[in-house]
């Protein structure tokens, strides 16, 4: 999941311990047969849903009273690299919340206990099959599917109905069309894209059938003629008539945000992660107004976007005691009940079928990103992968402002990947 906002003040006043003599990383002990105090780490957003962590931490604590869990919220923004140095030296937690992106990673360099066979793994048979092997490496699962995202196409219905569109646009440029006709018929700009972030270009990539890198050849196509063709697609949509040019400035994406809740322009593209913070805007009061479709095709005929989110994942320093009771925590955050709760008051996807219940479905948000899911393609297992985003990210800044050509700045980020990258050719 990404996330274009910083946390607020809020990290501070979560970044305590729901027990009252809990201490900081995987060194909490247990006196005697006192509990055992387990340290998670949170990485979602502070205001919007730590909240629902916290509770659901507190209920563990209400059913499991010999175990106690020490709540650090941690902005997403830094918490890879927290977590990168906590567990390469010491102070890490005993189980966290990480981004799917990372899991591999993090196993790939030993930090992490693999989760078949445990309790944390229990329910397998009910999870999405491709989110655990998200969650896995090397045959291995090394985390817990919690929640689950990708980026959709919203879409402000009433906007549209004045501008005489009935369906949303399934092609960039059915969608470049009616960004011009929104601004004829309205006045308001049709259409707004997260400038120089390389995960919002990603639906550009898959619609050309492409991706940065081939896994399975071993091989980089970040600057293929395929990904080329992407990249100038995704130019055009900051230059079309009634598209809103790229802004790059570090509040690009709160300016994009306020623009579309407040009925300032009427499509992005971004992910259910937001849903709860568009519901309070005024332009969703009332929330049937907000529509979600899948991303726009690209000339490979199909649409696609990248699938994020987050997994439980248990640090494999820590000792037996809070391991086993990391298990169990990351089991209950992650049953059909927990899920169905953070979702209700999140706004985000289970990633389990038994946790959609008919009152979950019942809001136009989740139904909506539930219904585009199967467009979403799963992350290769590659704990690189998550790197790679940066240097796209960065030379998508100077393509759009035509500091280098579209094939120059796919060169360099090629020439970047070579050297995350040794054992793949391009």
């Amino acid at each position: 999941m990404r996330r274009g906002i910083a946390a607020s003040a809020l990290v501070a006043a979560l970044a305590v311990s729901l027990a009252a003599c809990g201490s900081s990383g995987s060194s909490s002990s247990t006196a005697g047969n006192g509990p055992v105090t387990i340290t998670y780490w949170d990485t979602s957003n502070a205001t919007n849903e730590a909240p629902t962590y916290m509770d659901l931490a507190k209920k563990f604590e209400a059913a499991n009273p010999n175990i106690k869990v020490n709540f650090v919220n941690v902005p997403f923004d830094s918490a890879q690299n927290k977590l990168q140095t906590a567990m390469g030296s010491k102070g890490a937690p005993d189980v966290f919340r990480s981004e799917v992106g990372w899991t591999a990673a993090f196993a790939k360099a030993g930090y992490l206990t693999p989760l078949d066979g445990t309790p944390a793994l229990a329910d397998s048979a009910a999870f999405q099959p491709s989110l655990l092997k998200q969650a896995s490496y090397q045959g291995k699962t090394y985390g817990v599917p919690l929640v689950t995202d990708t980026l959709g196409l919203l879409y402000n219905k009433a906007l549209f109905a004045k501008a005489g569109i009935t369906a949303a646009p399934t092609t960039w440029d059915e969608l470049k069309a009616d960004a011009a006709t929104l601004k004829d018929k309205t006045g308001v700009d049709g259409f707004e894209m997260r400038a120089g972030d390389g995960y919002y270009a990603m639906p550009l990539l898959f619609g050309e059938g492409t991706d940065m890198v081939n896994t399975a050849a071993k091989k980089i196509t970040i600057n293929s003629p395929q990904a080329a063709a992407a990249v100038e697609t995704y130019k055009s949509l900051f230059t079309a008539p009634g598209t809103v040019k790229a802004d790059l400035t570090s509040d690009g994406y709160a300016h994009m945000m306020d623009a579309f809740t407040t009925g300032k322009v009427a499509a992005i593209i971004n992910g259910p992660w937001e849903i709860t913070n568009i519901y309070q805007g005024s332009a969703f009061t009332d929330k049937t107004n907000l529509g979600i479709a899948a991303v726009p095709a690209g000339s490979a005929g199909k649409p696609g976007a990248p699938t994020g989110g987050h997994n439980i994942a248990v640090y494999a320093g820590s000792d037996a005691a809070h391991q086993a009771a990391s298990e169990k925590f990351a089991a209950f955050m992650t049953s059909a009940t927990s899920q169905t709760e953070i979702a209700q008051k999140n706004s985000t996807l289970p990633t389990r079928s038994d946790a959609y219940t008919p009152a979950l479905t019942a809001d136009p948000g989740i139904a909506g990103f539930q219904a585009i899911l199967p467009v979403a393609q799963p992350r290769p297992e590659l704990p690189e992968y998550s790197s790679l985003f940066a240097s796209i990210g960065t030379n998508l800044g100077k393509i759009l402002q035509n500091q280098e050509s579209t094939q120059a700045g796919l060169d360099s980020t090629a020439a970047d990947y070579t050297k995350l990258l040794p054992g793949f050719g391009k």
